[in-house]
């Protein structure tokens, strides 16, 4: 990598590096590409999952600052809420966090899963109804903080900054030489697309390492053309603040937003196939609000010939199995049945 991260204030929460495993069993059965999944669910801090990478930054950030309370926000469930949670309780810090209703499901969504275990860390939780300005909601929560004598840090929705970016720039020369040490060239890279910073990152990354491999994020959140734009500012946002004087085409970055429907955090049936495929074919745990519908994107593209046999595409597991337990409801005796 031409650009040292190790500049940047930074904190080990992470078990790294991650696992790159084969998924034998779900290739032979789609008859197509080998599929790679890069287990960043096993990054460790409770339960894992993507934004430990990021908030490895974004705390280094915020004791460099000389903060004393982490104020962030997200969905219910989310999962970037859960890693934060965790990592303050990691660095005794205090902790409040803002959580939209954004999905209205039954009891069990609303009381299991994630939000479960943020109150077992200790977060003070305050939850508002769906807002569009979610992260204006939180930075006014730390104003409120700071006017009681708090230091506050404000981490934006996922994580997704310029700080947290990096936890993806980072990743890639990880991924690169994973590939390498496992004799193949990565064709595409996989993996679910919302707030922003994971793939903002990966862009970041491969810029950085004059790599042309493609990035297909799969949204699950936002319109194709409004995702592309957000991303591509970040990523070059990313590239700026990390000292480098490239930059990323619009050509170059893509969010389809073929299988999001019914909505955010709404579950579909390619969403339901993908997640019990992989956990009969491979013991592999997605989860249904992001890597469940990325895997659908997947599955559809190669059986749709997108992927093709002989090329190696790599998924990155971004993690959020917890949430599987908020979402029983719709893992039914039907879906659940062994039978075709």
């Amino acid at each position: 990598m031409s650009i040292d991260l190790s500049k940047f204030p930074s904190v080990s929460l992470a078990h790294l590096p991650t696992p790159l495993q084969k998924l034998e069993r779900l290739s032979e059965h789609l008859g197509g590409p080998t599929i790679w999944v890069k287990r960043d669910d096993c990054t460790g801090l409770a339960g894992g999952g993507n934004k430990t990478r990021k908030l490895e930054f974004i705390m280094g950030d915020a004791l460099d600052k000389g903060a004393d309370t982490i104020v962030t926000v997200g969905a219910t469930q989310s999962n970037h809420v859960r890693q934060s949670v965790a990592a303050a309780a990691k660095l005794g810090l205090q902790i409040e966090v803002l959580l939209e209703r954004a999905v209205e499901r039954d009891e069990n969504y609303a009381t299991n899963g994630n939000i479960m275990l943020n109150y077992l860390m200790g977060a003070n939780v305050h939850e508002c109804n769906a807002n569009p300005y979610l992260n204006i909601e939180g930075q006014a929560l730390a104003m409120k903080l700071a006017e009681q004598g708090c230091n506050p840090y404000f981490i934006p929705m996922g994580g997704s900054s310029v700080v947290g970016a990096l936890g993806y720039t980072s990743c890639i020369s990880e991924l690169l030489n994973d590939a390498t040490h496992q004799g193949f060239e990565i064709d595409t890279i996989v993996h679910a697309t919302s707030s922003q910073g994971t793939q903002a990152g990966i862009l970041a990354g491969l810029r950085l390492e004059d790599s042309t491999i493609p990035v297909h994020g799969i949204s699950v959140s936002h319109p194709q053309d409004e995702l592309e734009e957000l991303v591509l500012e970040l990523s070059n946002q990313t590239l700026e603040f990390a000292g480098s004087d490239l930059r990323i085409d619009c050509d170059n970055v893509i969010c389809n937003d073929n299988y999001c429907a019914p909505g955010y955090g709404e579950p579909n049936d390619a969403m339901i196939e993908a997640v019990k495929l992989c956990a009969r074919m491979e013991g592999l745990l997605l989860d249904p609000v992001y890597t469940g519908k990325a895997m659908a994107g997947l599955i559809d593209m190669v059986r749709s010939g997108h992927f093709i046999k002989g090329q190696n595409i790599v998924f990155i597991h971004t993690g959020g199995q917890v949430a599987l337990h908020a979402y029983q409801s719709i893992f039914n005796e039907k879906q659940l049945s062994t039978k075709e």
